[in-house]
C-alpha cells in the first residue's frame, strides 16, 4: 500500500544551525549514497565535467576589496582579478545561479573572508553558485586561480591560538583563530550548493591554495552541497575550528580530498572522493591522500586536538577496478593519519586506492590504541596486495588486529561494491545489489552517538528503510518507510526546541511502503525534526529547509 498524505505547517522564524546533538542521521548502508530508488542527492547542482561547460563572459570586474555590504546576483557574471578580502565586517551576499570567475592573468585572484565578515552564498538545487576558471572551455586547468579562503575566531591549536593562512604574508587579514578567548559559535555565513572549479593557485612555491580553506571557522557556519573540482592542491582543508558540513564532492583534484589539522573538531556527513589516475602531488614534496590528518606540524599533544567525526563517505581510488591501471606516481592512501591526529571515521568505503589506511607514527597509533582515533564499520577494497592497513615499520602497533576488531572489512576485489562507479561523466555511485556496503553500518560507538538523530525508550524495530528526500528540501520532501508489522504510526513535525508544529500522521498503517509527501513550501528557512513513533519506540529525522 502506497499512502500519500501533503501537509503544509508553521514555519521557523530564520536560519537556525545545525544541532549538534541531532547532526548524524542514521544509516542501514555504508557510503555517501542510499541504494536505489532513492536518487544521489549529487543530481542536478553538481558537474562532472566543468572542462566542457560554457559559463559566459565576465561583465563586472572586481578588483578592489569589499569592505561595504555588498551583492552579487545571477545577472552579471563576475570576475575575481587579484586576492579579494571581504573585511571590515562586510557581508557578501551572492544570489543563487551566480557565476564568479578567477582570473587566470593577475596572479592570485581569489576571494578571502577576513574574521568577522562573512558571505552568504545560498545557492540551491538547481540554481548553484559557480567560482570557475575565465578560460575557455578546453583550456581550463588546475590552478587557473587561487579559492576560496574563510577566517573565523573559533578554537585553533597554533601558538596563542592565531594562525595565518599559509603561503601569504602574514596580515591581519590573512589571520584566523580566536587567540586565548575563541568563539566557537563564531557564524562566517552561508554556503550551500557552491561548486569550485579549477582553483589551487601556487602563492609560493609548494604553498599552493586549497579549493576551500577553513581557518578556525565556527560551528554557527553553515555548509552543505559543496564540489570542488580539478583543484591544483587539497579539495577541503580545515585548520582548527568546528564548522560542520553535510553532502560534500572532491572531484578529480590534484592533492589530497579532505585535511584537518591545528585541532578541528568539527562533523561531517556523506561525502564523495573521485580521484584521477593522472592527477597527484609530486612524491617528493607531497603523496596525495583521500584523507589526510595531523593534530599539528610538529606532531605535538596540543589542544585542542584534530579530533572531527566523519561518517558517510564514499572514496573512489585512482586504480578505478583494475590494478593494472597506470596511474601518477603520487598517488598513495584513502587516509593517512598522523601527527598524533585523533580522526573518527566511521560507515565509510574506501576502494581502488594503493593503500587503505595507514595510522603513521607513535602518536597517532597511541590514539587508536587508547579509543581517541576511530576507524569502523568501513570498507577497505581494490587496494594493492598486503596494503589494506598500513603502519611505521619499526612500529609494534598491531593495526591488522586493530583493523579487525573495528567491525571493518577487506576484500580483494571492487566488484559488486557501486552501481556505476567509473563512468566520470554518468556515474552512479550507489550500491549495487546485493552489495556488502548495503548492511553494516553502526551508530553507536560511545564517539558518535552523542550526536546521533535517534531518540527513543527502545530501537525502532518496526519501520525500517527510512528516507527523506530531498534533504535540504526547498519545496516538497517525500518521507518514505517499510512498515514491518501493521501497526499505529505516528509521524510529526517537531521545531529544534521540541515544539510538535504538526502531526501530520496518526492511524492504524498496513504493513508494506508508506510514502508521506510533506509540503515545505510555506516554510522558513530553518532546522526540524521529522519524528516516527511506533509502539513505545521513536527515531527523528533532520529536515532541513533552505530556500
Amino acid at each position: 500500500m502506497k499512502r500519500t498524505i501533503t501537509s503544509a505547517f508553521f514555519a521557523l522564524l530564520s536560519v537556525v544551525a545545525f544541532s549538534q546533538a541531532n547532526f548524524f542521521t542514521p544509516t542501514s548502508y555504508r557510503g555517501a549514497f542510499a541504494p536505489a530508488p532513492t536518487p544521489m542527492w549529487t543530481n542536478n547542482w553538481t558537474n562532472w565535467n566543468p572542462q566542457a561547460t560554457v559559463y559566459g563572459t565576465p561583465n563586472v570586474n572586481i578588483t578592489g576589496n569589499i569592505t561595504t555590504n555588498t551583492t552579487w546576483t545571477a545577472n552579471n557574471i563576475y570576475l575575481l582579478q587579484g586576492a579579494i578580502f571581504v573585511k571590515n565586517g562586510a557581508v557578501l551576499t551572492i544570489e543563487p545561479g551566480t557565476v564568479i570567475m578567477g582570473d587566470k592573468n593577475i596572479a592570485g585572484s581569489g576571494l578571502f573572508i577576513v574574521q568577522g565578515s562573512q558571505i552568504m552564498a545560498q545557492g540551491t538545487e538547481t540554481a548553484p553558485i559557480v567560482f570557475t576558471s575565465n578560460q575557455a572551455p578546453g583550456s581550463r586547468a588546475p590552478g587557473d586561480w587561487g579559492g576560496i579562503i574563510i577566517m573565523g575566531s573559533a578554537a585553533n591549536n597554533q601558538a596563542n591560538g592565531i594562525a595565518n593562512i599559509e603561503g601569504l604574508a602574514p596580515t591581519a587579514d590573512t589571520q584566523f583563530g580566536g587567540g586565548l578567548n575563541p568563539d566557537n559559535n563564531d557564524n562566517s555565513g552561508v554556503l550551500t550548493y557552491v561548486r569550485n572549479e579549477f582553483g589551487g593557485y601556487a602563492y609560493q612555491q609548494d604553498k599552493e591554495i586549497n579549493g576551500f580553506t577553513f581557518g578556525s571557522v565556527g560551528k554557527a557556519t553553515i555548509m552543505h552541497h559543496l564540489q570542488v573540482s580539478y583543484c591544483n592542491d587539497d579539495a577541503f582543508e580545515w585548520f582548527g575550528g568546528n564548522v560542520n558540513a553535510t553532502h560534500l564532492v572532491s572531484f578529480r583534484n590534484l592533492d589530497d580530498d579532505f585535511d584537518t589539522d591545528y585541532g578541528f573538531q568539527g562533523l561531517i556527513q556523506f561525502a564523495l572522493i573521485v580521484r584521477d589516475p593522472s592527477l597527484a602531488d609530486n612524491p617528493s614534496i607531497s603523496t596525495s591522500e583521500g584523507f589526510e590528518s595531523d593534530n599539528d606540524q610538529t606532531a605535538s599533544a596540543a589542544t585542542p586536538q584534530t579530533s572531527p567525526i566523519f561518517s558517510n563517505v564514499t572514496a573512489i581510488g585512482p586504480y578505478r577496478g583494475n590494478l593494472s591501471n597506470v596511474i601518477a606516481a603520487g598517488h598513495r592512501r584513502g587516509a593517512r593519519l598522523r601527527k598524533n591526529t585523533a580522526l573518527r571515521l566511521y560507515n565509510s568505503i574506501f576502494m581502488d586506492f594503493q593503500r587503505g589506511i595507514h595510522i603513521d607514527g607513535s602518536g597517532a597509533e597511541s590514539n587508536a590504541t587508547n579509543g581517541l582515533l576511530k576507524y569502523k564499520n568501513n570498507i577497505v577494497a581494490g587496494t594493492q596486495a598486503g596494503k589494506t592497513t598500513e603502519r611505521n615499520s619499526t612500529s609494534t602497533f598491531n593495526i591488522i588486529s586493530w583493523f579487525a576488531a573495528n567491525n571493518n572489512d577487506s576484500l580483494v576485489s571492487t566488484t559488486g561494491i557501486l552501481t556505476t562507479p567509473y563512468d566520470y561523466l554518468n556515474p552512479d555511485y550507489r550500491p549495487a545489489a546485493g552489495s556488502i556496503a548495503l548492511s553494516n553500518a553502526s551508530f553507536t560507538d560511545a564517539v558518535i552517538l552523542p550526536f546521533v538523530s535517534t531518540i527513543g525508550l527502545e530501537e525502532l524495530n518496526n519501520i525500517a528503510e527510512i528516507v527523506l528526500f530531498p534533504n535540504p528540501t526547498a519545496a516538497n520532501a517525500q518521507l518514505s518507510m517499510n512498515v514491518i508489522e501493521a501497526g499505529n504510526i505516528e509521524v510529526a513535525i517537531q521545531t529544534v526546541n521540541g515544539q510538535v508544529v504538526k502531526t501530520i500522521l496518526n492511524e492504524y498503517v498496513t504493513a508494506g511502503k508508506q510514502t508521506i509527501t510533506i509540503e515545505t513550501a510555506d516554510l522558513s528557512n530553518g532546522v526540524y525534526f521529522t519524528t516516527i513513533k511506533s509502539g513505545n519506540a521513536m527515531k527523528t529525522v533532520r529536515l532541513n529547509v533552505i530556500k
